[in-house]
């Protein structure tokens, strides 16, 4: 199997991205990985602090290695939004392809300075390992929201990225462009959508030539995504619609009848969060 690097290489040479979703249990991983081996697409999947916390830290590992035995497809791991060296450590031991270490919320000098400790350590525990670094404030809770987050919507500048990125030696960034985590309720109701800087986006990745990393993708302007793949984003996070759809499909399974079987209740959870993850691969991976 490529290693993630490889994949993201050759995704950036395609002028395409690769999708980011998050899981905090097996049935949203079955329904994930199911879209991305028929659409033959590889794919990252994500697992917040909270989220390891839940599934176990070397449980998701284990069954991430699983499926990789079955068969020698792309699918690689993300320990998403660590926000302490302690936990990035863990992850790093367990095995992860990628850590993001967040310290957007610290002050910007800091943000590097425990950046830059964050790579070192995972480098040291392993290399092959990537690491993402993120700048700007986005928001932080993948849900469904009233109002724009506090703080939220100040953008990161090429000035600031390439100070980053120069001093932290990561491999992966992730700017704040006009993206947000979570989506507002207007957005569910597809009364709204996001909108995304993309002149900065460009300008951010020529000012730091690495991988750049589009969090917050829920709820997104179709077109916006588009470009900002050919901007320059080679993954896009979605958590937010993976988590409605999920809902959904629940709703739906017990409206169905008196049923109690769970792996009968979930059949439609997995069929309505693979919905939404092969029409996001789709477009992701279009030219």
């Amino acid at each position: 199997m490529e290693a993630l690097r490889e994949v993201l290489t050759n995704a950036q040479r395609e002028g395409i991205a690769v999708g980011h979703f998050n899981v905090s249990e097996l049935v949203a991983l079955k329904a994930i990985v199911t879209a991305a081996r028929d659409l033959k697409l590889p794919v990252m999947i994500g697992v917040s602090e909270g989220e390891r916390e839940f599934i176990g830290v070397r449980q998701v590992a284990a069954l991430i290695k699983t499926y990789r035995e079955e068969s020698p497809y792309p699918i690689f791991l993300n320990a998403d939004h660590t926000h302490s060296l302690e936990k990035a450590e863990v992850a790093a031991r367990a095995g992860f392809d990628e850590i993001i270490f967040d310290g957007s919320s610290l002050p910007f000098e800091k943000n590097i300075e425990q950046t830059k400790k964050a790579v070192e350590l995972i480098k040291s525990i392993n290399p092959n390992c990537m690491v993402e670094g993120e700048i700007g404030y986005i928001g932080s809770a993948s849900d469904v929201i009233d109002k724009v987050p506090e703080g939220a919507g100040i953008m990161s500048t090429p000035e600031e990225a390439k100070q980053f990125v120069s001093a932290t030696k990561v491999d992966v960034l992730a700017p704040a462009v006009g993206n947000m985590h979570g989506m507002l309720t207007t957005m569910v109701s597809g009364e709204a959508q996001k909108h995304l800087d993309i002149k900065r986006i460009a300008a951010i990745r020529d000012a730091t030539g690495i991988f750049m990393t589009l969090h917050g993708g829920s709820g997104t302007n179709d077109d916006d995504f588009k470009k900002a793949i050919k901007a320059g984003m080679t993954i896009v996070h979605v958590n937010t619609e993976i988590r409605l759809a999920w809902k959904r499909g629940m709703e739906k399974a017990l409206a169905g009848g008196e049923s109690v079987v769970p792996y009968k209740l979930l059949g439609d959870v997995v069929e309505a969060i693979k919905k939404v993850v092969e029409a996001r691969m789709q477009l992701f991976s279009s030219k």
